[in-house]
């Protein structure tokens, strides 16, 4: 493994710190307090310590930088130049209902530019992380994305729209389209980590719409620095704009990206 970077030491360490309370709380999901965000769209009490721990955290390592955070937004710091990418919680309904795949997200930014990430799942500890420039890791393992070159034998993921959200017919169309050309599809939960799972070639491909920056930053940083192809669906690289992703290595993303836009 290449030596880690001071970036992606304090990173790791904010994120190991924070999954211990959230695996306290998913051992105790029958005391957890739960508010409504939207419809089946939860907040608790997990994601808001989580997020308020990985606040203080990162700002006493790097004081100044600014921030963009699931729950509180924006967080304008006097160095305008860094910014934290932050989820605190990706898979919340998974938490909720005591499904062992979430993930805490943290992507730190250069004038715009990705330049390290991690993503950590505290109930398997599997430790992603990446560097721009240096590659993507699983704990002490270097990742590199599948190498398959036929749909037919590819597995991919995706997410779906839940309750209260738009555009339920076009995924319909989406899945049923690219479940006839593939050997299967996914639906897990948590961005982050299918995009982590791209990286790691466990996954084929990933593609999504209305994504927020909090829940790809990182793991599209991920892909990348594992030899994969990251654009919308138009083939457009600001995908942190754009929110639509698809997630390949190189031989499938122009097949998957025809297959979704003939769906």
């Amino acid at each position: 493994m290449a030596l880690q970077s001071a970036n992606i030491t304090v990173m790791v360490a904010a994120a190991r710190k924070v999954s211990r309370k959230l695996k306290r709380d998913f051992g105790e999901l029958e005391n957890l307090q739960v508010s409504r965000k939207g419809p089946a769209d939860f907040v608790t009490t997990a994601d808001l310590t989580a997020e308020k721990k990985l606040f203080e955290e990162l700002s006493h390592a790097r004081p100044g930088y600014s921030f963009l955070l699931e729950e509180k937004g924006v967080v304008e710091g006097t160095d305008k130049s860094h910014r934290w990418i932050i989820d605190p919680l990706d898979g919340t309904t998974n938490f909720m209902h005591a499904i062992p795949h979430f993930a805490i997200s943290i992507a730190l930014e250069r004038e715009g530019t990705l330049i390290a990430g991690v993503i950590y799942n505290p109930i398997t500890d599997e430790m992603f992380t990446a560097e721009r420039g240096s590659g993507a890791y699983l704990n002490d393992r270097r990742l590199r994305v599948s190498a398959r070159r036929d749909m037919g034998e590819a597995v991919v993921a995706t997410g779906l729209p839940f309750l209260g959200q738009p555009n339920h017919e076009l995924e319909l169309k989406e899945l049923s389209a690219v479940m006839g050309k593939t050997a299967g599809v996914r639906r897990f939960g948590a961005a982050s980590l299918d995009l982590a799972f791209v990286a790691a070639g466990r996954f084929d491909g990933f593609w999504e719409h209305a994504l927020k920056p909090w829940d790809i930053a990182a793991g599209v940083l991920m892909v990348k620095e594992a030899g994969g192809f990251v654009t919308d669906h138009a083939g457009r690289e600001d995908v942190l704009k754009t929110g639509d992703v698809l997630a390949t290595n190189e031989p499938l993303h122009r097949p998957l990206r025809d297959i979704l836009k003939n769906a």
